[in-house]
């Protein structure tokens, strides 16, 4: 098991599903009843959530053979915090902690953001249910700047990673004040970028067809990409999305086979 999706509910488990699908090695644990009635999940049955907690916190922890991964609670804020505080003991043992609602509207990195991955954890949740990712731990809050990415497919880590470099140095920010790259969902998987951004040491975050069709900001639109994949556009509205208050530093600027917009959140 790499990461573990607690749910309550229909709802919740409908969310499950998704986690499992977008992030290998999840296991799914829902209340006795409801994992009955949903067989082809395969979920592991509890009957009572506090019973499970305590054990799955231990295995979740982070000791000497710790493989990146968490706890996905998928229900109230409310009710984890209670649940799991009396678990926590050291933010270099305990696991990352995020929680997304039912309506996935906020995947929120409770416990262990920083030290044990909940950020980047709830950056994954965020990318697979399209829920906002809520980060207060201060090293990531400090960091404004956000790459909007666009390519070709099949692009190669180089051509990626060149291009982000030379889009930071044209907008005059630094590598190390960079929040996470964004981009269309469909590229989320693509080889070069993913490659890229993990050699440069940067999360990746996606948003869907229909997120950036309703986004209504200023960003220059083309019918050409509309053609070829469906919106009027990615690597702009991708950073204007990634925060409040964004605005571009470098437009939509054309590298071999990239497209790199830099954006920067106002500081309020």
């Amino acid at each position: 098991m790499k990461h573990a999706a607690i749910a309550l509910n229909p709802r919740g488990a409908e969310v499950a599903r998704r986690l499992r699908g977008c992030l290998p090695g999840t296991d799914v644990f829902l209340p006795t009843n409801l994992a009955a009635e949903m067989p082809e999940l395969e979920a592991t049955p509890f009957g009572n959530l506090r019973e499970l907690a305590g054990p799955l916190f231990a295995r979740c922890g982070r000791g000497p053979e710790f493989i990146e991964g968490g706890m996905v609670f998928i229900m109230p804020v409310g009710i984890v915090v209670r649940m799991i505080a009396p678990l926590a003991k050291d933010k270099h043992t305990d696991p990352a902690v995020v929680v997304v609602d039912e309506g996935c509207h906020f995947a929120i990195s409770l416990l262990s953001g920083h030290e044990g991955g909940a950020n980047r954890l709830a950056l994954k949740v965020a990318n697979a249910t399209g829920a906002e990712p809520v980060i207060t731990t201060a090293a990531e809050v400090a960091k404004r700047t956000v790459v909007g990415v666009g390519a070709r497919r099949g692009i190669g880590i180089e051509a990626v990673r060149q291009a982000i470099e030379a889009a930071l140095q044209q907008a005059g920010r630094p590598l190390a004040g960079v929040r996470w790259v964004a981009t269309l969902e469909e590229k989320g998987g693509e080889p070069g970028i993913v490659a890229a951004c993990s050699s440069l040491g940067l999360d990746l975050r996606t948003f869907s067809k229909a997120r950036i069709a309703r986004f209504q900001g200023e960003y220059h639109r083309s019918a050409f990409v509309r053609e070829k994949i469906g919106v009027e556009g990615v690597c702009e509205p991708c950073v204007l999305l990634s925060g409040r208050e964004m605005k571009l530093l470098l437009p939509k600027t054309a590298f071999a086979g990239v497209t790199v917009a830099v954006g920067e959140e106002s500081s309020i």
